[in-house]
């Protein structure tokens, strides 16, 4: 059942501490189940995100720094992906993924890992800019803030690592992906950062 009154923050806060998952993950989860907070959970462990989400705070000091070199040699990425293992971080799956994000990160060109990695002035840029948005389109005031929100989940779509589509495969995310790797390595796997170079930018 998909529930259509608003999920409160307070509740966001009390599944992601129950279950670790993020903040979209358990806001779709309370909307998935009418905001019953056990059910969600049951639905956030139905799905695998809960499981894998409860590694996110074992340690990690292994992994791998990955480079991807367009052909051309105008484009570059280095991306770090850490893991918990150095015997983790030579399986294939491991690499394989590695590689993955490096791919997608010179494709899709986000600007930061994940939705708290963006500069605050940027998040209250786009928030004002959509509100301006929505009140002259003349939509009612009641419904304008979900409104801006949904926007803002666009945004956060094409903008930060984890959320955005991976690329070679636009039915999951790229933090889907990873999840995924951490559920077959049974390890916490957390990607770290990046840096994009193309020729020219920001020149």
């Amino acid at each position: 059942m998909t529930q259509t009154m608003t999920i409160t923050a307070q509740a966001v806060a009390e599944l992601r501490k129950r279950t670790g998952a993020g903040v979209l993950d358990c806001k779709k989860a309370l909307e998935e189940n009418g905001g019953d907070l056990d059910r969600a959970v049951e639905w956030l462990r139905g799905k695998g995100i809960a499981k894998a989400e409860k590694r996110a705070g074992r340690e990690v000091k292994e992994g791998l720094v990955e480079i991807y070199h367009h052909h051309n040699r105008k484009l570059a990425v280095l991306v770090e992906v850490n893991c918990e293992t150095d015997f983790v971080a030579k399986t294939e799956d491991f690499r394989a993924l590695c590689k993955d994000i490096a791919m997608h990160v010179a494709s899709a060109a986000p600007i930061a890992v994940r939705i708290e990695d963006l500069p605050a002035d940027v998040v209250e840029r786009e928030r004002r800019i959509y509100a301006e948005q929505v009140a002259a389109e003349g939509k009612p005031e009641a419904i304008r803030a979900k409104i801006v929100e949904g926007k803002l989940r666009k945004f956060y779509a094409e903008a930060v690592l984890l959320e955005q589509p991976f690329v070679k495969d636009d039915k999951q995310t790229v933090g889907d992906l990873v999840k995924t790797v951490s559920g077959k390595t049974g390890e916490n796997v957390v990607v770290r950062r990046f840096v994009r170079f193309q020729l020219g930018e920001g020149v």
